[in-house]
């Protein structure tokens, strides 16, 4: 059964950037080896929301993600690209890009 995995993450506040980030991350803009490494993790599925210069990540992940896979070159070269757009939180710890979320409700659940 998968498991759900909300992060969250600030853009750089410059429309130009923001436009050029959302572009790489047009359908079939993303590189090929960047998906397939997710998958290798364990990411079973993925979306990016966006208001303003905040941005949600959710990932629907199998129960063994993280799962250890070793991480192809061209993965730091995305990372470094995405650094450009990107902007840690403020609360965010030293190189930390993507902060995970904790979930404090859920309508229509009982805990």
């Amino acid at each position: 059964m998968a498991r759900r995995h909300c992060f969250a993450l600030d853009l750089v506040d410059d429309a130009t950037l923001i436009a050029d980030y959302e572009a790489r991350h047009a359908p079939d803009s993303v590189w090929p080896v960047v998906l397939d490494h997710l998958r290798a993790q364990g990411v079973e599925t993925m979306e990016i929301w966006r208001t303003g210069d905040r941005m949600m990540m959710i990932a629907e992940v199998a129960d063994d993600y993280p799962r250890a896979v070793d991480a192809p070159t061209e993965i730091d070269d995305w990372e470094q690209l995405m650094w450009r757009y990107q902007r840690a939180l403020p609360h965010a710890a030293p190189g930390e890009k993507w902060v995970p979320m904790q979930r404090i409700f859920a309508f229509g659940e009982t805990r």
